[in-house]
């Protein structure tokens, strides 16, 4: 299994879809790299040879934030929209949803499980709650 940035890339599949496991890099990034390092975009990723390794890793070390480097830049710029409290980072804060998707129906993804907010009105349901 070739290991790029720290991420076991699967050997059974084409190069090109091979590189998409690596966050950050989608089919069309994934493209571009094949081209400019010139390997065939049909390679297997197992027929790659370590100065092929070596290219691709380089390549992304220079011209692409992947991985830890952009996981933390994406965290950074969510943190600094909660910090300085404008609208799109209280609603990170909250866990609702930023961009202006209806809340009052589905949502479910980033509200969670249904919870029931109110008073329980049968005095048996009331009992098993407490």
């Amino acid at each position: 299994m070739p290991r790029i940035l720290g991420v076991d890339i699967p050997t059974n599949k084409k190069v090109v879809i091979a590189l998409t496991y690596i966050y950050g890099i989608g089919k069309s990034t994934a493209a571009e790299i094949v081209d400019k390092i010139g390997v065939s975009p049909d390679m297997k990723a197992s027929d790659l040879t370590d100065a092929n390794i070596a290219q691709i890793t380089k390549l992304l070390d220079t011209d692409y934030q992947v991985e830890g480097d952009l996981r933390r830049q994406l965290t950074m710029s969510v943190r600094r929209l909660q910090s300085i409290n404008c609208y799109r980072g209280l609603r990170h804060r909250r866990g609702l949803p930023c961009r202006g998707q209806r809340t009052k129906t589905n949502a479910r993804t980033r509200k969670g499980k249904k919870r029931t907010v109110g008073a329980i009105r049968d005095k048996a349901a009331r009992k098993m709650s407490k």
